[in-house]
């Protein structure tokens, strides 16, 4: 299988390494950072009907992780388990160990852990009652800042990270909604980023978006991930390849490969993980 057949890497990536075994990759290529998400045996059911069964996986910190698979092998399943989503559906059970910076996610209450943690969604969710300004702070503002300078700063750099400072920076007062799909999605990340998280989770953030909305997101991400741990979830595997570091491939629950996303792509380990790659099934 040759990377040119697949043409799929288009945005700037690491020299690749030589391919030794995938978890001696996870621990060597990134220079001895410490790691910010791990999972151990990891299990989610609904009903008593499994959705993931023990996973097991590293995130470095300050990096990218693609999880990709076809529709109902898991991902959005895997992702929001590290931010204490499935308490609230009613006949969820979650085993095994969840660890965020080197603390089981039972040490941290959900108000905490969500400050850590941080959650973009599919579709765009700003608060439609609020204004641009307003949807950034309102974190800091839940969590009792009040300091209005403060609050402008916030959200002044907030908006320039997530890339939308110049397209908003003259109607901040005005409703959140009157903005598009794509930049109500980068306001999102802005009120994301805006509680100092060190983890951001995203859950397919650009499939409702059109194609220049999408390049402007996963521009965003690529650049994110200098400060922030980033996870992803995408069907797209253009988009995997162009943003991530590492890619997990999940199928029917289970986490079927881990590797460096270009080795995953060029060379992979396990025949599944090249057929749903290659198209052949998904």
């Amino acid at each position: 299988m040759e990377e040119e057949k697949l043409n799929i890497i288009s945005l700037p990536v690491e020299d690749d390494k030589e391919i030794i075994p995938e978890m001696e990759v996870i621990e060597a290529e990134q220079g001895g950072r410490e790691f910010e998400v791990e999972t151990k045996n990891l299990s989610v059911s609904f009903n008593g009907r499994p959705a993931i069964s023990d996973i097991n996986l590293s995130v470095r910190k300050q990096t990218a992780t693609a999880i990709i698979g076809p529709s109902g092998c898991g991902k959005s399943t895997f992702l929001r388990a590290l931010n204490f989503m499935h308490d609230m559906i009613p006949k969820s059970k979650v085993t095994g160990e969840i660890i965020i910076n080197k603390h089981s996610i039972s040490e941290y209450d959900t108000v905490d852990l969500r400050k850590k943690v941080g959650m973009v969604f599919q579709k765009p969710n700003p608060f439609p009652k609020m204004s641009i300004f307003e949807n950034v702070v309102s974190g800091l503002k839940m969590n009792g800042n009040k300091d209005k300078k403060n609050l402008n700063e916030v959200a002044e750099n907030c908006l320039k990270h997530a890339g939308l400072w110049e397209e908003v920076k003259d109607r901040l007062k005005e409703p959140a909604v009157s903005l598009s799909g794509g930049q109500q999605q980068r306001l999102c990340i802005a009120r994301t980023i805006a509680v100092s998280p060190e983890i951001i989770l995203m859950d397919e953030p650009t499939s409702a978006l059109d194609p220049i909305s999408t390049q402007k997101i996963e521009e965003l991400i690529f650049n994110l991930k200098k400060e922030f741990t980033i996870l992803v979830v995408t069907h797209n595997m253009q988009q995997a390849a162009r943003v991530s570091d590492h890619t997990a491939f999940f199928y029917m629950g289970k986490l079927v490969e881990y590797s460096r996303t270009r080795r995953m792509f060029t060379n992979p380990k396990e025949k599944l993980t090249e057929e749903y790659i290659t198209g052949k099934f998904g």
